[in-house]
């Protein structure tokens, strides 16, 4: 929705249609992933250090910690957004305090990884959050009946889950993880609260879009972060043998996990909010394994040229597993509605299979999984066009 000059700057925040035509995002919400970019990349860093140190164990669960809160903030902005961006000057005012909040956040990842530090971390979610709430009130205020309800559940839920990431900071850090876990899924269950009665009208093209959009801007992040490693392994170490098969194998990956990702149209799919509840939060793993994919190419590279303190085994395993984990996400999440019989369906789990293989294959590993992947959109390309041949032909037949 575009702004006019002969619009108000203030006007009532009202439910947008479902089947409203030519939805689709916002130069806000496209402003607004580009800054999670920031967030995203720290957590990204902060887990090559620690795999690289060989506290993969430890950097994994920080990893997973900070990544559900850059996931989840941006999840509750964009589905509201779905459902009842306005566009007037308020709502802008309120999405860029947002925004400030993403990098209050960002700015405290290093000392949650390293110090288990989650001031500034707790700091950029309670910015996020009451502007959030600010939102889902001005909803309650322009509505009423169900609706209404169903603003004023989001704005407590969020303000009570608030409340209780309080335990990060108070509790003592062996009992962090576990306040983790609880607050996560407290925090998952408010949505299906708030809408048992009465679901937002969230747009399902544009949902899938912004999804996608998103997807694209953690994949470019991994391609960045594997390009500065990459570099950087050369101008320090002069190791371009050693670094050119993991480079290849990463473009590779994630060439085919681009194409993986938006060969079906996953909208249509997303018919009742139980359907896009679960796409949506299985979004979760889509995201971060897309990540850790960028962070795990780091990993080999620093391995390759003896920065890292591992083996070229878990080197290669921070790639592997990561990749791995996208495949078998995207296939359960959309790619199989899409897939015609059992052939189809086993392309990308038999692949995620066999990048797993591959992690043993020493230091062409990287290269070897680039190899399968890329192999497996060919095969899945091959399949479905020779379904569509032959659909083409029956009709020929029957006449």
């Amino acid at each position: 929705m575009t702004s006019s000059p002969t619009r108000s700057p203030l006007r009532r925040i009202t439910a947008r249609g479902r089947d409203e035509a030519h939805r689709v995002a916002s130069p806000l919400e496209l402003f607004f992933d580009l800054c999670f970019v920031v967030a995203i990349a720290q957590a990204g860093v902060a887990l090559v250090h620690a795999i690289a140190e060989a506290h993969a164990g430890e950097g994994i669960l920080n990893y997973a910690m900070v990544f559900f809160a850059i996931w989840w903030a941006w999840m509750n902005f964009t589905w509201f957004a779905s459902a009842y961006d306005n566009d007037d000057a308020l709502y802008r005012v309120v999405t860029l305090l947002q925004i400030a909040g993403v990098l209050v956040l960002a700015a405290g990842v290093s000392r949650a990884f390293e110090d288990h530090e989650f001031l500034a971390v707790w700091l950029g979610y309670v910015i996020m959050r009451l502007a959030l709430i600010t939102q889902w009130l001005r909803v309650a205020r322009s509505s009423e009946g169900a609706e209404r309800t169903t603003a004023l559940r989001y704005a407590f839920g969020v303000l009570m889950c608030q409340v209780g990431w309080l335990g990060l900071l108070v509790l003592p850090e062996g009992g962090r993880a576990w306040v983790f876990l609880v607050m996560a899924v407290l925090e998952m269950c408010v949505p299906p609260f708030a809408e048992r009665d009465h679901p937002t009208s969230w747009h399902p093209h544009h949902i899938a879009e912004r999804y996608g959009l998103f997807t694209i801007i953690v994949l470019g992040e991994t391609i960045a972060a594997a390009t500065v490693a990459v570099k950087s392994g050369i101008d320090e170490h002069e190791a371009l043998g050693e670094l050119l098969p993991i480079a290849a194998g990463g473009l590779l990956i994630v060439f085919a996990a681009w194409w993986i990702y938006f060969v079906v149209p996953i909208h249509g799919h997303l018919r009742s909010s139980r359907q896009a509840f679960l796409w949506g939060y299985g979004h979760y793993l889509v995201f971060a394994s897309a990540a850790a994919i960028g962070a795990g190419l780091e990993v080999a590279v620093e391995q390759a040229v003896g920065k890292a303190h591992i083996s070229t085994l878990a080197a290669s395993a921070a790639v592997t597993l990561p990749t791995s984990l996208y495949l078998l996400t995207v296939w359960l999440l959309h790619s199989r509605y899409f897939k015609v019989g059992i052939a189809q369906q086993l392309v990308l789990p038999v692949t995620a299979l066999l990048v797993i293989c591959c992690t043993f294959l020493g230091d062409r590993a990287v290269l070897a999984a680039g190899i399968v992947v890329a192999l497996a959109v060919v095969t899945g390309t091959s399949l479905t066009a020779r379904m569509a041949a032959r659909e083409g032909q029956e009709p020929a037949r029957v006449a």
